[in-house]
């Protein structure tokens, strides 16, 4: 028997809230947590997760209910069905001020929509000069490799074979302009033979936590 919405949101919580508690939500927990005015509508959520074998409950006892182990063996199948997104190689940081030696890091992260492609990494963000892009210093960026890149757009690019940076690029004859997004900060002016495009920014993501 299908769950509606509702039941399948009082069923996560219920699940969530033992395994973080190590015991069940009273009653009135599953009415504030689901934004509900009334214990009526929370036993009727209830009694029909009971009726479609998803939770137990124990008569006239405090904190009884029960998920039942059909949750347990639906949440598995989903698992194997849809597993999680493959990871990318995070290969270190990335300077967003003055140039800095950049390293590689045996460490991934998980970008799912983009892990398909080989060509792609991530960058961990230092420094603060282009903040007015969005970009800020621990972010995290996605980079496809290209050594060919558009004017304007934002590259990482490795300056006298050893330093990379994190600017807008533009081509200027001999000079390539390297350009922070920092209304503070001066451009880079490097000889293009000097600077190799190692890729173009695609994403870029930030945690709070």
């Amino acid at each position: 028997m299908a769950l509606t919405k509702r039941q399948k949101q009082v069923l996560q919580f219920v699940a969530d809230f033992v395994e973080k508690n190590g015991y069940s939500p009273s009653y009135e927990e599953l009415a504030g947590a689901m934004g509900l005015a009334s214990l009526a509508t929370v036993h009727k959520h209830v009694l029909a997760l009971e009726t479609k074998n998803y939770l137990k409950r124990g008569i006239n006892q405090s904190r009884s209910l029960e998920v039942s182990a059909r949750y347990f063996d639906e949440q598995r199948q989903y698992q194997q069905e849809h597993p999680a997104p493959s990871e990318i190689p995070l290969l270190g940081q990335i300077a967003a001020g003055s140039p800095v030696e950049s390293f590689a890091a045996q460490e991934t992260l998980s970008f799912g929509e983009y892990s398909g492609n080989d060509g792609t990494f991530a960058l961990q963000v230092r420094g603060d000069s282009m903040i007015e892009d969005h970009i800020c210093s621990g972010d995290y960026v996605l980079v496809q490799k290209a050594d060919r890149v558009r004017d304007g757009e934002i590259v990482v690019a490795l300056v006298d074979g050893s330093e990379t940076t994190l600017k807008r690029f533009f081509d200027e004859g001999d000079e390539v302009r390297l350009q922070p997004a920092n209304s503070s900060m001066a451009p880079i002016r490097v000889p293009k033979k000097d600077v190799e495009i190692q890729g173009r920014v695609l994403a870029v993501l930030r945690k709070y936590m």
